[in-house]
């Protein structure tokens, strides 16, 4: 499915700098650049909670009113965000024209159920699709429904939107149906894995008793012999 234009009105900034980047984000606002199209770099700031929301959608067609400037359309090249806060710290937004295709990310999302006893790993979680950049879906959906053990699906199995086209290698294995394994199955590889690794563990107490006294009843008949 792919979302309307998100309109995001922006300042010009000619302020920069780490201290100039910290000012504007105290001030509710994201340093930003906009570029592509052969045209000299514009330097923004964005209002934060409107560039937030936006940007829940990676590839969200964003319509930036340039003070000055006619509207542009752009998409969000790279986010930087503090590994910790939620905030944006800069935002890289490349410009694009209604008509034009591009290649970007889309997330895979997995619907359905596969059949019993299976397991469902997704070995990849995004493909790359050439799309119009009006028409750019938030996701490509993959059904496991009813899917039996050693189905695999690569990314040529992987239904496009209309008007898009795969741009990842086909041959990339997306999703893999294997047999769930057992509980005693799992114990077992975790003991191989742990005798592998030397890892030894206490036996437990009522064990280790019987052992002490094992070996404390045969020091004793050696004494007596």
């Amino acid at each position: 499915m792919a979302h309307d234009e998100i309109r995001i009105d922006s300042e010009l900034r000619n302020e920069f700098g780490k201290g100039a980047a910290r000012k504007l984000r105290r001030a509710n606002k994201v340093p930003a650049v906009l570029y592509g199209h052969g045209e000299a770099p514009i330097h923004l700031a964005l209002p934060f909670h409107s560039t937030f929301q936006a940007l829940k959608n990676p590839n969200a067609l964003l319509t930036i009113a340039v003070e000055g400037e006619a509207d542009q359309l752009a998409l969000a090249k790279d986010v930087q965000r503090d590994p910790i806060k939620p905030i944006i710290e800069h935002v890289d937004l490349v410009m694009v024209k209604r008509g034009e295709k591009v290649i970007v990310e889309v997330a895979v999302h997995i619907e359905g159920d596969a059949a019993p006893e299976t397991i469902v790993t997704v070995d990849t979680q995004t493909l790359e699709i050439e799309a119009d950049v009006t028409n750019l879906p938030d996701s490509l959906i993959v059904s496991v429904e009813g899917l039996a053990i050693g189905t695999m699906i690569h990314a040529s199995d992987v239904e496009m939107p209309a008007g898009a086209t795969l741009a990842s290698d086909p041959e990339l294995l997306v999703v893999n149906i294997t047999q769930q394994i057992s509980a005693d199955e799992l114990e077992a590889e975790l003991a191989d894995a742990e005798a592998e690794a030397g890892i030894e563990h206490d036996a437990p107490e009522g064990e280790a008793t019987e052992a002490a006294e094992s070996t404390e009843g045969g020091e004793e008949s050696s004494d007596k012999e």
